[in-house]
């Protein structure tokens, strides 16, 4: 008996002990580092939003697509993404494809990826029909922008944020065009909705008709703008087609290259600890031999999980997630690295 109230009085204390360490951990990532004065560094500050599934279908071979209901679920608009917590605590950017007026209903779809970093392969095994899970409020870098006339160009996965763009032209009376490519029709998803649109949508398969023409962009009518999501080589064939590259908008799936990587010294602050980052490193994977406990996710600069303080040096930016208020003192990790020779970051 004796044994007995002993193993549970310890098991509750390791109970209680977890449970505060947890909340320790949650408000200061970095803990138990000692502190600088006024540190910032850790999670980005962001609110988690809990989801129910209460659909999941296959729009095309390959692809997932998954209706996610909840009432706090923020207003968005054309062209925003949320971040997916999957249950790994991987994160992941997905397009909201579906429409906004469906208030506290999203839809996005997700393309399974075999060769991927492992995101889309565990949404495909676990996200199922009545699982809950966890987003993060909409962010909007690929937002519609008032004009007379648009052409639409997208590329396999790449039509999702375009397709709540297609409603919201309609609505404005605005004239346009769709040219939407792919492998294949049976990997091409949504096309049942396209077809409602009639002629101003053009389907164009490569097994069927090779790649897209693009010619016609070079002669667009005045303020007409492009919108572009796809491949990386097409959204570089569509900047290149256009005769004013300034017409066009592009969503991207990986973070844009910058120039000429350098190799760089970093100096962690509070760890009292030095790293060398090589040119063909990430300054994350150099942190990260010596902090190994970093915090990262997406490593492709949209998140934002491995934003840190920087305290001193130029920061040579390569996300496209920060503001304009962050960029002066904090840096993404994962993606961006250093134009001085040293830098000093709150770890």
């Amino acid at each position: 008996m004796r044994r007995a109230l002993t193993v549970t009085a310890v098991a509750g204390a390791a109970f209680l002990t977890r449970r505060a360490l947890s909340r320790r951990i949650r408000r200061s990532p970095l803990w138990p580092l000692p502190a600088l004065e006024n540190p910032v560094s850790g999670h980005s500050p962001r609110r988690l939003l809990r989801t129910l599934i209460v659909s999941r279908s296959e729009p095309a071979r390959g692809v997932l697509r998954l209706v996610l209901e909840s009432p706090e679920l923020p207003a968005w608009a054309p062209g925003a993404h949320v971040d997916v917590v999957l249950p790994s605590g991987l994160v992941r950017q997905y397009s909201l494809c579906g429409d906004p007026a469906e208030a506290g209903r999203y839809t996005i779809a997700v393309r399974l990826i075999e060769d991927g970093r492992g995101g889309s392969r565990e949404a495909h095994a676990q996200l199922v029909e009545g699982a809950e899970l966890e987003l993060r409020p909409p962010r909007n870098r690929f937002e519609l922008a008032p004009a007379p006339s648009y052409v639409f160009v997208a590329g396999g996965i790449g039509i999702t944020p375009i397709l709540p763009m297609l409603r919201a032209a309609t609505a404005s009376g605005a004239d346009w065009s769709l040219l939407y490519g792919g492998r294949s029709r049976d990997s091409m998803p949504f096309l049942p909705e396209l077809a409602a649109y009639g002629d101003r949508v053009t389907v164009l398969a490569e097994d069927e008709t090779g790649l897209p023409d693009l010619s016609a962009l070079a002669a667009l009518a005045p303020g007409t703008l492009v919108y572009c999501c796809g491949p990386d080589a097409l959204m570089r064939a569509v900047t290149g087609a256009v005769a004013d590259p300034s017409t066009v908008r592009l969503e991207r799936f990986a973070p844009e290259a910058g120039g000429p990587a350098r190799p760089f010294t970093v100096e962690l602050a509070r760890s009292g600890r030095t790293v060398e980052v090589a040119a063909d490193e990430s300054t994350l994977t150099a942190v990260r031999r010596e902090l190994p406990n970093t915090p990262y996710s997406c490593e492709q600069g949209f998140c934002g999980t491995c934003q840190h303080r920087v305290l001193e040096g130029e920061i040579d930016h390569r996300d496209e997630l920060l503001t304009d208020g962050e960029r002066p003192n904090s840096m993404l990790l994962c993606v961006s690295r250093a134009t001085s020779p040293r830098l000093v970051l709150d770890l």
